[in-house]
């Protein structure tokens, strides 16, 4: 058994595609099914079932996953600490989110890159928000993410970067649009267009409804937070939103909520990340907290 062979698994457990793993670690699809079949091999089980349907990872292979992964965190860092003295190296993969209004976060990523430019990024954000990033860091597939949930993530690494209070957002003809401020109580009967289940700034708003014992309908829900301001506009309901996530949309307002609803903004990784890793989230909370 060797690393690559761990890559390889790594890899197509990541994609369920050979195809696409064999892209992802810069070899030929035949070297990476050569390289699975070995390792099935030495295990004596199979890792992935394989049909026209595409590619599953086995009982087995869900197993042993995580420890793959754990192993190959563990060559990662045994080789940081034999070069603690050099430039920076290897590859820093970032969860993100799209919508960041008053985030510069190509300005931040372009300074990490002048300043260690033989490390590699790899961003991109989930699907299902927060709770589908925390647990990318938690299964090792990223190193670092951005973060929502306004709970503590007790075994990942914590950095604080922004707190941002929800507005309220409406269509320009509401009743409510002529406020100076408006309440969750009055914005409670209506339509809702919000984030899908998951979000952190979903999570965090269905808790400020329940804690007023008060309750919502969101018949409409998106997978970018950015998007929701024109949704509104369009008439689908009504939205609450953190600051730093708005994008102004003609044809929709924001007005401030009468009961302040926060949501804070962190950055998460493995409690030992790399030292490329652990420079990134440094400069994140330098520059982001300072903004």
């Amino acid at each position: 058994m060797d690393t690559r062979q761990l890559e390889y698994f790594a890899a197509v457990a990541d994609e369920l595609s050979f195809t696409r793993a064999a892209d992802r670690v810069f070899a030929a699809q035949s070297t990476v099914s050569a390289g699975i079949q070995s390792l099935e091999r030495e295990l004596g089980a199979p890792l992935f079932e394989r049909d026209a349907h595409g590619v599953r990872l086995t009982d087995v292979g869900e197993a042993v996953l995580a420890e793959a992964r754990a192993g190959l965190q563990a060559v990662e860092r045994m080789r940081e600490l034999s070069d603690s003295a050099g430039p920076l190296r290897g590859t820093v993969r970032v969860g993100i989110f799209t919508n960041l209004t008053t985030v510069d976060l190509p300005g931040v990523m372009g300074e990490f890159h002048r300043r260690h430019p033989q490390v590699d990024l790899r961003l991109g954000p989930s699907p299902s928000g927060s709770t589908g990033l925390v647990e990318d860091v938690r299964q090792g597939r990223l190193d670092i993410a951005f973060h929502g949930l306004p709970d503590a993530v007790p075994d990942l690494m914590t950095r604080p970067l922004a707190d941002s209070p929800f507005l309220a957002v409406l269509p320009e003809a509401h009743p409510l649009a002529g406020r100076s401020s408006v309440s969750l109580a009055e914005l409670a009967p209506e339509p809702w267009v919000d984030a899908r289940t998951g979000f952190g700034n979903r999570v965090t708003l269905d808790r400020a409804f329940a804690g007023l014992g008060l309750s919502r309908r969101v018949p409409t829900e998106l997978a970018d937070l950015g998007e929701i301001p024109r949704f509104v506009a369009a008439g689908l309901g009504v939205a609450a939103l953190p600051e730093l996530t708005i994008i102004p949309a003609p044809g929709a307002v924001v007005r401030p909520l009468r009961e302040p609803v926060e949501w804070r903004l962190s950055a998460i990784a493995r409690t030992r990340p790399g030292r490329a890793a652990e420079a990134l989230l440094t400069l994140l909370a330098e520059r982001i907290g300072a903004a």
